[in-house]
């Protein structure tokens, strides 16, 4: 009896626990990383007697969890992947809407400025028609700060959310550190603590949607958290750190510095996958390219208009002044230059913008070892040929000769030994692009000198009007003119005043043509170089009679020539942007199809994102499902042990039961 009462009780005890434990798993069926758990039931060691071995009832040997390291690495890399393009897609998003938009993109506003200079140029006297162009230019350069300005709030954005994930990522590993602590602790009896276990398990996944993570377990159970390409997050009961500061190079630039104990190193470039992972990547391939490539078509735009201006005569007869402001303004030229924190000279270099053909949408390093100078372009890692001439003027050449388009000047004081800078050319180009011409009829038109063929002339030669080639000096230019050329059937060409030269050349190519005396009948381009040093590019067509002449003279009553103007429109469709002059098959692009360009590449990131979004989000699914459906609760499950158990534990009752109406009876036939 006493041993059918033991057995009784294991089993209403054993029942008990299963009871307990099912109650549990039903109770935190919601519960985040939990896994199901199973009692482990055995019998107890049998008692021999004369029969044989007799058993004695059950017991419980542990309490275990559904668990698969597998799945659960699985589910960790998951979704460290699908937060990563999560990231990059909240922000690519935003951007690719920005570029596109017709009502918040460049294009809009570039098509009118060019509208606008093409209907003043085909009436250059109306007054109207050239404040529409100012007009117009003060819209487009508008448009090019606020884009900037989006663009700035990103980063800055960037910037905070970094801020935000490193501190999630700092509470998460210091939660991490303690569990593996009350683990160690808690296993110190042999049995594990599923629970606390489960607790780590979630962490370590939570951290996960926050950066890439890799995990060793030791033999202690501990697990050990590493990230980037090694960093010990966590190693058993200790927490390191991350800190997101303004980067050395650029305060604008967060970076991520690895803090252990008393040092500190710079991981930005090391992290990936999870939210800070996915934002990394968006500044690295998208943000920072796209605000240089912004920044370098603003500049193009206003160095070749300016450029344009300064080779043509206002209503006033004056050179042209500048419709956009000096991008190599001092004050500018300085922001283009950040000096490092770690730097010890306070040297402020300042970078000024040579040629807008031939800049690139990259960033560079320059550093100085106390004798000569050295750069690398950043976007590629290419090392830079650095040429100082003058002295305190540096030139930058990539290792094909091509020139990058700017030059440094180092200025006093010089700087010291292991000063390094970042050369930003064109990050704020866009940013500093403004529209200062406010009189219309100081938009220079005309161009600034004209020919005529001799109203006596007897032949039927021609003239074209000629195109200045060198740049515009109004006083040189106007002390050379007029010119007069005349045709000498005996020699077959033109004779000129002293101090003048006129050379027949191929059209395509400016080289000598031959023969080099004129052709009659034929067109001919020359190239005529006056005096002062000036040349003009003209046609002479026709048969000219002996004596003829043809006058090229300084353009004074140029109110309606609209010739420079014909220029300014064709900007539009002039390659202007990317021009490799030491590489004949580099034939750069046009406004359009630069800005274009950059839509598309964004454009086509952003479709990719959406691609990966998709893909991820279905892995992340399955994962999530495969380690469910191992170690999820089912609540159907649950309830049949319900049933189950409590089944079992009516039973255990009833043999306790049996067990005392034997005793009873045994007593009662002592009485």
């Amino acid at each position: 009896m006493a041993d059918l009462l033991n057995i009784g009780l294991s089993g209403l005890s054993a029942s008990k626990t299963q009871l307990s434990i099912t109650g549990h798993n039903i109770t935190n069926v919601n519960t985040a990383g939990y896994s199901r758990q199973d009692a482990m039931q055995v019998t107890r060691a049998p008692q021999f007697n004369g029969a044989g071995y007799l058993g004695s009832g059950t017991t419980l040997t542990d309490i275990r969890r559904t668990y698969s390291e597998f799945l659960t690495t699985q589910l960790r890399s998951a979704t460290s992947l699908s937060s990563d393009v999560a990231a990059y897609k909240s922000q690519i998003d935003q951007l690719d809407s920005l570029l596109a938009g017709s009502t918040t993109g460049i294009t809009p506003s570039l098509q009118s400025f060019f509208s606008s200079l093409q209907s003043a140029a085909e009436d250059p006297s109306n007054i109207p028609a050239r404040q529409l162009v100012l007009s117009e230019a003060e819209g487009l350069a508008r448009r090019f700060n606020t884009v900037y300005d989006r663009l700035n709030e990103q980063n800055s954005f960037t910037n905070k959310q970094m801020v935000a994930v490193s501190d999630q990522i700092n509470r998460l590993a210091g939660s991490i550190a303690s569990l593996n602590d009350a683990i160690a602790k808690a296993a110190a009896n042999g049995h594990q603590p599923n629970d606390l276990l489960d607790a780590r398990d979630e962490a370590i996944r939570q951290l996960s949607s926050y950066i890439g993570v890799n995990v060793v377990v030791q033999d202690d159970g501990a697990h050990n958290v590493f990230i980037g390409t090694g960093q010990p997050l966590v190693i058993g009961s200790r927490a390191n750190s991350l800190e997101v500061v303004p980067g050395q190079g650029d305060p604008n630039r967060f970076e991520v510095q690895f803090v252990s104990g008393g040092s500190r190193q710079g991981i930005t470039t090391q992290i990936t996958g999870g939210e800070l992972g996915g934002l990394i990547r968006y500044r690295e391939e998208v943000l920072d390219n796209t605000m240089n490539a912004l920044g370098r078509l603003a500049l193009a735009i206003s160095d070749q208009v300016n450029g344009q201006l300064a080779q043509g005569l206002d209503l006033k007869g004056q050179v042209g002044a500048k419709l956009f402001g000096d991008f190599n303004d001092p004050s500018l030229a300085r922001l283009r230059v950040q000096s490092f924190s770690t730097n010890t000279s306070a040297a402020q270099p300042r970078l000024n913008i040579t040629d807008t053909t031939a800049l690139t949408t990259s960033d560079y390093r320059l550093e100085f070892d106390g004798t000569s100078y050295s750069a690398r372009r950043l976007s590629d890692n290419v090392v830079m040929s650095v040429v100082e001439n003058p002295p305190g003027t540096l030139s930058f050449s990539d290792p094909n000769g091509r020139d990058q388009g700017f030059q440094v000047e180092i200025g006093t004081p010089a700087p010291a030994a292991g000063d390094r800078f970042l050369l930003q050319p064109t990050r704020r180009g866009a940013a500093d692009i403004s529209s200062v011409l406010d009189q219309p009829d100081q938009l220079a038109l005309a161009a600034p000198v004209r020919s005529e063929a001799n109203a006596q002339n007897r032949g039927t030669g021609a003239i074209s009007q000629p195109d200045l080639q060198s740049p515009l000096n109004l006083a040189s230019l106007t002390g050379a003119l007029p010119v007069s050329l005349t045709y000498d059937a005996g020699t077959g060409d033109f004779t000129l005043p002293a101090g003048a030269t006129l050379t027949r050349i191929n059209p395509n190519d400016g080289s000598p043509a031959t023969p080099a005396t004129f052709l009659s009948g034929q067109t001919n381009t020359y190239q005529l170089t006056l005096a002062d040093g000036s040349s003009l590019r003209l046609t002479l067509s026709g048969r000219p009679e002996n004596g003829d002449t043809f006058s090229v003279a300084f353009n004074d009553k140029g109110v309606s020539d609209n010739r420079n103007g014909l220029k300014l429109a064709g900007l539009q469709n002039k390659a202007t942007i990317g021009i490799d002059p030491g590489s004949p098959d580099t034939t750069g692009v046009t406004f359009s199809d630069g800005y274009g360009d950059l839509v598309e590449r964004v454009g086509t990131l952003t479709a990719q994102a959406r691609l990966d979004s998709e893909a991820t989000s279905t892995i992340l699914k399955q994962a999530t499902d495969n380690r469910d459906s191992l170690s999820a609760v089912n609540l159907d499950e649950e309830a049949a042990n319900l049933i189950k158990f409590e089944q079992y534990y009516s039973a255990s009752a009833q043999i306790i039961q049996v067990a005392r109406s034997m005793f009873d009876t045994l007593l009662g036939a002592f009485r």
